[in-house]
C-alpha cells in the first residue's frame, strides 16, 4: 500500500492543504516529491495497484473481454500505469488552460507536474506514437467526486481507436468496412436513432476533407451500433429491438464529436462518448496523413447496468457473496444478499474566512476516514454569516455498510475520527 510521507516546512495558510508539510509521497514503490498542488489521499494511493478490469470472474474483467472479443484484430492493452503528466492528461489533447478538468478540485495530482490520468485518451499520443493504428486500452482512472451509488473517484474506461491513411486506399478500407457493418447492422433488432455526420454545430475539421470524415463518422457509428448491440442486444422485452440514440457533443480532442445513450429497462442511459480524432492529436503523435476516430466508455456504468449492480462501492468488495456470484464471460443478475440499515450524522461547523472547503475535498476526507462504509454525502444546510461572513456549512453522512451491520459504537466513533480531522485539517469550529 502507498504511503503518505509529508516532511519539510508548511504550506502557507489560506488553501485546503495548508494542514500539511512539503516532503515526499510513495506511489508504487517510487517516492515523488510534493508541493501546493500535491492532493492525493492514502485512499486514493491504496487503489492504485487493484486494477479490477485484470482480475479474472470479477465482472469489470468479463466486460472488458467482451469488448475486446468485439475487436479481435485490435491490439488489447492494460495494465498502463495511471502517472502521467498534465501536458499528457490534457496539453497533448486540446485541452484549453482554463478547463475545469485541470482544478485541484476535480483532479489529483502527486506534483504540479505529475497527475493520476483522469481519462484513458491521455495515452493516446504515446499509442500511435508506437505505431499502433488499432487498438483497446481499459484503465482505471481517476477524479474526485462526490460520494453517492453512482460515483466513485476510481472508475475503468476502454478507450478504443483506429487510424487509417488519408488517401484513396485508406478511404476505400473505410468504405469496405462500412458496407459490411451495414449489412450485419440491416439483419439485426436493432433501431438507431441518428443525427448527422457533420453539421454546423458540429463541423469538419479545418484541415480535413469532408468526404474524408463522413466516411470516418460512419465508420466510427456503424462499429460502436455493432458493440452496443453485442453488449445488448437479446437483453430487451422479447420482440422488443433494441434502440440506440445518437447526440451531437463536444469533446476538447475530437470533433466531430457524440455522445451515444441506450434505451434500456425503461429509461435512455448514457453509454460513451465519440468522435473523430483531433488534427492536433495526430500531430502530437507524430502520425501524417492519417485520420481516425476514438471512444471511451465506462466499464462500471455499463456493468451496474447489465448485472443491476445497485451500488459502484459494490466493485471493490471482498465479500465471497458478492465475488462468487460472477464467472468470467458470463454476465448474470447481481442476487443481493442483504440490506444493512442506515445510519446518518450530522456535522456542522463555521469554516474560517481564510480557508477554502469544496464538497471533494469533504469527500476525500471522509473516504480516508471511513473508507466504504460511507453511502452517501449530502449538504443539507449553508449560511454565511451577515458581519462576519464567516460560512456555516452542515453535511449529512450516511453511513451504512455493504457487508455487515454497524454498530452505533463503531459508527460514532468513525463520527469522531471526521470531526477531528475536520478541525485539524480545515481549522473549523464546530458547531
Amino acid at each position: 500500500m502507498a504511503i503518505l510521507r509529508w516532511l519539510g516546512r508548511c504550506r502557507p495558510a489560506g488553501t485546503w492543504t495548508s494542514w500539511r508539510t512539503y516532503g515526499t509521497v510513495n506511489v508504487l514503490g517510487k517516492d515523488y516529491p510534493t508541493d501546493a498542488m500535491t492532493n492525493v489521499s492514502p485512499t486514493i494511493l491504496s487503489k492504485l495497484s487493484v486494477q479490477l478490469h485484470t482480475q479474472p470472474a470479477h465482472p469489470l474483467s468479463t466486460l472488458r473481454s467482451l469488448v475486446e472479443s468485439h475487436f479481435p484484430a485490435y491490439a488489447h492493452l492494460s495494465s498502463v500505469s495511471p502517472l502521467v503528466t498534465p501536458y499528457q492528461n490534457f496539453d497533448l489533447l486540446s485541452f484549453p488552460p482554463d478547463h475545469p478538468g485541470r482544478s485541484v478540485t476535480d483532479s489529483y495530482y502527486i506534483n504540479k507536474d505529475l497527475m493520476l490520468r483522469t481519462h484513458t485518451s491521455a495515452h493516446e499520443v504515446d499509442v500511435f506514437s508506437r505505431g499502433e493504428t488499432t487498438w483497446l486500452l481499459t484503465a482505471d482512472v481517476y477524479r474526485r467526486d462526490e460520494i453517492d451509488a453512482s460515483h466513485y473517484p476510481v472508475f475503468h474506461q476502454t478507450e478504443g481507436c483506429r487510424i487509417v491513411s488519408a488517401d484513396a486506399a485508406g478511404m476505400q478500407e473505410i468504405q469496405d468496412d462500412n458496407a459490411r457493418l451495414e449489412d450485419h447492422l440491416r439483419r439485426s433488432p436493432i433501431l438507431i436513432e441518428d443525427v448527422p455526420h457533420l453539421s454546423p454545430t458540429n463541423p469538419c475539421q479545418p484541415a480535413h476533407d469532408p468526404k474524408h470524415t463522413e466516411l470516418i463518422a460512419k465508420n466510427l457509428k456503424l462499429s460502436l451500433n455493432s458493440l452496443i448491440l453485442r453488449l445488448f442486444g437479446g437483453k430487451q422485452a422479447e420482440g422488443e429491438p433494441l434502440r440506440v440514440r445518437w447526440i451531437e457533443a463536444t469533446f476538447p480532442w475530437t470533433t466531430p464529436s457524440f455522445e451515444v445513450e441506450v434505451f434500456f429497462r425503461g429509461k435512455w442511459l448514457e453509454i460513451l462518448g465519440c468522435g473523430v480524432i483531433h488534427q492536433a492529436t495526430l500531430d502530437n503523435s507524430n502520425v501524417p496523413n492519417k485520420l481516425g476516430w476514438a471512444f471511451g466508455l465506462g466499464l462500471e456504468r455499463i456493468a451496474m447496468v447489465l448485472y443491476s449492480i445497485p451500488d459502484i462501492r459494490l466493485f471493490w468488495s471482498q465479500d465471497p457473496r458478492f465475488l462468487s456470484q460472477f464467472k468470467q464471460g458470463e454476465i448474470n443478475t447481481f442476487r443481493p444478499y442483504s440490506k444493512y440499515p442506515t445510519c446518518f450524522k450530522d456535522v456542522s461547523f463555521w469554516l474560517p474566512t481564510d480557508i477554502t472547503l469544496h464538497d471533494n475535498d469533504f469527500c476525500d476526507l471522509v473516504r480516508d476516514v471511513a473508507g466504504d462504509i460511507v453511502e452517501n454525502v449530502k449538504i443539507t444546510d449553508t449560511y454565511e454569516h451577515p458581519k462576519s461572513k464567516r460560512k456555516s456549512i452542515c453535511y449529512r453522512i450516511n453511513y451504512r455498510s455493504m457487508d455487515r451491520s454497524l454498530s452505533n459504537d463503531e459508527t460514532n466513533e468513525l463520527h469522531a475520527q471526521v470531526t477531528s480531522r475536520l478541525q485539524e485539517q480545515f481549522r473549523v469550529e464546530i458547531r
